[in-house]
């Protein structure tokens, strides 16, 4: 059975703010630091840099600061492929940053985002060129919460019926916390969610913001509004409600380096999986397959599997699917995909 909504093939834009991203290098407590390492960090352009990998044509719209870290944001999400030339240079605000400090119980991030060029957006985006031609276009919870006309700008682009747009709208919750005033997201957020065209959201943060005994069904009971609405169940399953059925694939066993960035590649490779029209159980897989490649490292982005191991993958019944993990294999392994890790059929 197939289902017959598909977002229309096309280039991709992702609307919100990436930041430079401090962190000890190597990893302890910030305050004991000697060195720390520069890098950059977006939910966003995550997504658009995933995106690009999968060769789906991906343009990232935001606003930096003057400044030499805006100037390193930008070169680093262009050299993954992503369009970054509709991204405002603010003359007034600064860049935004986040300091990563890690410690024995967990690491802490810190944000300093207020008044950030990024901060400034708001509704007036939507009439910006790069949105004249997309067919889609990806928003996260993390923008409604940096500032009151981000919300707006969010607020505004889902106000429009879905009949009535002009591209698809794919919007992943994200919720963070700290970004919030106090009782202010739950309600915020299932609404934004709620008039999406397509929803991503982790169980866990379902189960935060709605009710600690959500289950995936009864996340969708409390969003019917979108056209597919994806639950993620942590390192287990993900289920994808659409207007005729629901389907739950299994995530892949794989070892974790660090579990930064694999949301915002699942969601690539979701969404590139929709927009290449494929089957909802191959698009879900393509989330795992695209999560894994962010597992495997420290940082948010990590290289895809080959174009064989990928077809392959893909091509897996279901209960290879299921008895899958990826583990080295000598070379002369014929199940070895290469420079991606080894994985092989256990």
């Amino acid at each position: 059975m197939t289902d017959t909504w598909r977002p229309a093939p096309g280039r991709v834009v992702c609307v919100g703010e990436t930041m430079a991203a401090l962190a000890p290098d190597p990893p302890r407590p910030l305050a004991d630091a000697g060195h720390v390492r520069l890098s950059v960090a977006g939910a966003e352009s995550n997504v658009a840099m995933y995106l690009a990998d999968h060769g789906i044509p991906a343009t990232w719209l935001s606003a930096l600061g003057d400044d030499p870290l805006g100037a390193r944001v930008r070169s680093a999400v262009a050299a993954a492929g992503v369009d970054v030339a509709h991204v405002r240079t603010d003359p007034d605000r600064p860049t935004g940053l986040m300091l990563k400090d890690p410690t024995p119980t967990g690491t802490r991030v810190h944000y300093y985002r207020k008044g950030s060029a990024a901060s400034a957006l708001g509704p007036d985006l939507l009439d910006h060129e790069a949105l004249r031609t997309a067919a889609l276009v990806h928003f996260t919870g993390i923008t409604p919460a940096l500032s009151a006309s981000c919300q707006e700008l969010v607020t505004h682009a889902l106000a429009v019926p879905a009949a009535e747009r002009r591209y698809a709208i794919s919007f992943d919750v994200n919720h963070r916390a700290p970004l919030w005033p106090r009782g202010t997201a739950p309600d915020v957020l299932r609404d934004l969610a709620g008039r999406a065209d397509i929803v991503l959201v982790g169980l866990d943060e379902a189960q935060d913001l709605w009710g600690a005994d959500l289950t995936p069904a009864a996340v969708r009971e409390l969003l019917p509004g979108p056209r597919v609405l994806v639950v993620k169940d942590g390192s287990r399953e993900v289920t994808a409600y659409t207007a005729s059925r629901a389907v739950t694939v299994p995530a892949l066993r794989a070892a974790v380096v660090e579990p930064v960035g694999a949301g915002d590649a699942f969601a690539a490779g979701f969404l590139t999986g929709l927009l290449r029209g494929e089957p909802v159980d191959r698009a879900l897989r393509l989330g795992h397959i695209t999560a894994v490649s962010a597992l495997k490292v420290t940082g948010d982005r990590g290289p895809l599997p080959p174009h064989r191991c990928l077809d392959r993958l893909l091509g897996l019944s279901d209960e290879e699917w299921q008895a899958y993990e990826e583990t080295p294999r000598s070379a002369s392994d014929g199940a070895r995909c290469g420079p991606w890790g080894g994985p092989a059929l256990a």
